[in-house]
């Protein structure tokens, strides 16, 4: 298919950014819409609209000449509870508001395996009910009613569910594992870790993207989970980054209970960096059947568990100066560590 014309939301964001590199590197046109600044080398290949998804005003100039969205924006777990359910529901009905107004002819919507809630059992498939646990899982299950309701009336929108994906850019809470290891400490996780845990890395992200703007719209025109082919336990995935580093640390099992019953009263008082969707399931079994699109769109992830993490690793190490100074609420700063700082000085 020749060059299409993308707008993506979030585009300065830790997605939106890979996105916007697979497309430029694929021969597409790219606008960003976000919020926050693009501050990257590739703002002279794109045009680059700073702004509020909220703000009606800006979307003639946001949808102009544009033929497919990819929504990636959002806001994320540690926001304030308005803000999310702001950004997500609201921000995404006015989006669709907008596109059918202005004739789009696709509309992606990137949603989450968050809107599984904490499941009972494994693998997970596209038609399992939707139970979004805290603020951020509430409003994505939401988000994907709106959705459901655009798509009734006619718009072709597909909807991915990916994992937890890494990669280039990516901090937030896996900056704690890079930290620990590129220090020489061992790492923490809740239970023995060898629980079943599917990641996904950013780029086998971005070929699901493509396959949903580039395919026929009677097929991609559904939901689809998003996750690596190749994945083991959560201890044998961490260990690889231990490894990579080579201080030789290993991943050590905390007690899940009271760590659950600790972090819970952290998160209360403000001085957990982890939210509750992470820390309920960091300790069980979580992976989702790709079946459906690799069956229906020809999926096929490149990246296991163990090389997503160490490529977004060696991200980590090479750009390490730049980011240790920063903190925030975003996947692209590392998130404020509260009282878990205190286990590098026992790790």
């Amino acid at each position: 298919m020749s060059g299409q014309n993308f707008l993506i939301t979030g585009g300065a964001g830790f997605m939106g950014i890979n996105l916007i590199r697979y497309l430029l590197d694929r021969g597409h046109t790219v606008r960003s819409y976000d919020i926050a600044p693009f501050s990257y080398p590739e703002a002279d290949r794109i045009s680059v609209l700073q702004g509020d998804i909220r703000d009606l005003s800006l979307h003639e100039e946001a949808f102009d000449g544009i033929d497919t969205v990819v929504h990636c924006a959002a806001a994320l777990p540690l926001c304030p509870t308005e803000e999310i359910r702001s950004t997500n529901v609201d921000g995404t009905r006015m989006l669709l508001d907008t596109a059918v107004r202005l004739g789009i002819n696709r509309f992606i919507h990137i949603s989450s395996t968050a809107v599984y809630g904490i499941p009972d059992h494994h693998p997970l498939v596209e038609e399992d009910p939707m139970y979004g646990v805290g603020p951020y899982g509430e409003s994505k299950v939401a988000a994907e009613h709106v959705c459901a309701e655009f798509r009734a009336g006619g718009l072709c929108l597909p909807v991915l569910r990916p994992k937890s994906f890494v990669g280039p850019e990516r901090l937030g809470a896996f900056e704690l594992l890079y930290d620990f290891a590129f220090d020489g400490h061992s790492f923490p996780v809740l239970g023995s870790g060898d629980n079943r845990y599917q990641l996904l890395d950013v780029e086998d992200l971005n070929h699901a993207v493509l396959l949903c703007a580039e395919g026929d719209a009677e097929v991609v025109n559904d939901t689809f989970n998003v996750g690596a082919a190749r994945f083991g336990s959560l201890r044998e995935s961490f260990q690889a980054v231990l490894d990579r580093a080579g201080h030789g640390k290993r991943v050590i099992g905390l007690p899940a209970a009271p760590a659950i019953w600790t972090l819970r009263a952290l998160e209360a008082v403000g001085l957990s960096p982890l939210y509750q969707w992470i820390y309920e399931t960091a300790g069980k079994d979580s992976f989702v059947s790709i079946e459906k699109i690799s069956e229906r769109l020809g999926y096929a992830p490149e990246h296991s568990n163990e090389q997503a993490l160490i490529r977004n690793y060696d991200w980590y190490v090479a750009n390490r100066d730049r980011i240790s100074s920063a903190s925030g609420v975003t996947h692209r700063v590392p998130w404020k560590r509260g009282a878990l700082r205190l286990l590098r000085l026992v790790m």
